[in-house]
């Protein structure tokens, strides 16, 4: 999701503060608001929200690298990818993560969003500035193309992906990375889309009716991809029985977080991530959500302002959280 549609939810937070190296803070609010028992399960009662780095203009799509123990993640308006790690604190990993063109007119956000791990040494991301699916070998910082357009049309700007075990890719394709949204003139594709993209390059479409597709996830067994949608007058997660072939099937809401949306509980759905045990840790209203399969609210990571996305790493059992200009992590119960 792109700041500024953010905070339609909420208001802005500060960018002043710089990064944190190596010793993680008390977040200065939030905390872990806990609606059902359940949730002593997942988080423990004591567990703090630590800030690890802020002074970002809009943190995204962190992805924890664990062969090399560090975390990367977006800044989508400043174009650039940080490396985060507890020995090192944060740092620039790659600018431009983006458009590297000379003319970004028409770019609202040109850089990189969501990033998922890729094959061995590189990582996948959703490039805002090229409109495509990419790949980056993190050790040349070399970027490939993967798709960039669907029925010979540029998409409007890749969101966030996600990655089944047959290698096909699920990915979200909003406007949020250009000027004027979907009254941008840069825009090709009349629709938000919904696609998979395949091993052997080719892209289905996999819905047009949602206003605003943005976080996408998928659940354990690959039955039920989930995506949010970040309209703040339809502000849901919505599920959907996948198919082998073809349109997604049986599309539902999820959750209905549209009541919640306002200036007491900035931001709206977005990324997540998913545990072993299908629960979802969703960003939305306020923070981030911890759902069943089912939809039942357990409780809200309280960020104090609003939240993009999430991402387990480490040993499985951090949740890392970017919000806005920060970098967060609680420790968890549960294995991501």
């Amino acid at each position: 999701m792109s700041r500024r549609n953010a905070l339609l939810g909420g208001i802005a937070l500060p960018l002043s503060a710089s990064a944190l190296p190596g010793r993680p803070a008390a977040a200065p609010s939030g905390g872990v608001r806990r609606l059902s028992p359940a949730l002593d399960s997942i988080i423990a009662s004591d567990a703090r929200l630590e800030v690890l780095a802020e002074g970002f203009a809009w943190s995204e799509g962190p992805v924890w690298i664990a062969d090399g123990g560090f975390l990367l993640f977006s800044d989508v308006p400043q174009n650039r990818i940080h490396r985060w790690s507890a020995t090192d604190g944060a740092s620039v990993f790659l600018t431009p993560s983006g458009y590297a063109g000379s003319d970004p007119s028409g770019f609202g956000e040109p850089g990189s969003n969501g990033l998922i791990p890729g094959p061995p040494g590189s990582i996948l991301m959703a490039d805002h500035g090229n409109r495509a699916i990419a790949r980056l070998d993190l050790k040349t910082r070399a970027k490939t193309i993967l798709a960039q357009r669907f029925e010979g049309r540029r998409f409007n700007s890749p969101n966030d992906l996600v990655k089944a075990s047959s290698g096909a890719l699920f990915f979200t394709d909003p406007p949020y990375g250009l000027e004027g949204l979907d009254q941008s003139p840069l825009k090709e594709i009349p629709f938000s889309g919904v696609y998979r993209l395949d091993p052997d390059s080719a892209v289905s479409l996999l819905t047009d009716a949602l206003s605003f597709p943005n976080g996408i996830a998928l659940s354990p067994d690959e039955r039920t991809l989930y995506v949010a949608v970040s309209d703040p007058g339809h502000a849901v997660l919505m599920a959907y029985d996948l198919t082998d072939e073809g349109p997604l099937a049986r599309g539902r809401v999820l959750r209905d977080f549209t009541p919640l949306v306002g200036p007491e509980a900035p931001g709206l759905p977005d990324g997540m991530a998913v545990d072993s045990a299908g629960r979802l840790f969703c960003t939305g209203p306020g923070g981030v959500h911890i759902l069943t399969p089912a939809g039942e609210s357990l409780g809200v990571i309280d960020t104090g302002g609003a939240a993009a996305n999430c991402a387990f790493g480490e040993d499985g059992r951090s949740l890392f959280i970017t919000a806005g200009s920060r970098l967060l992590r609680v420790r968890t119960l549960t294995q991501g």
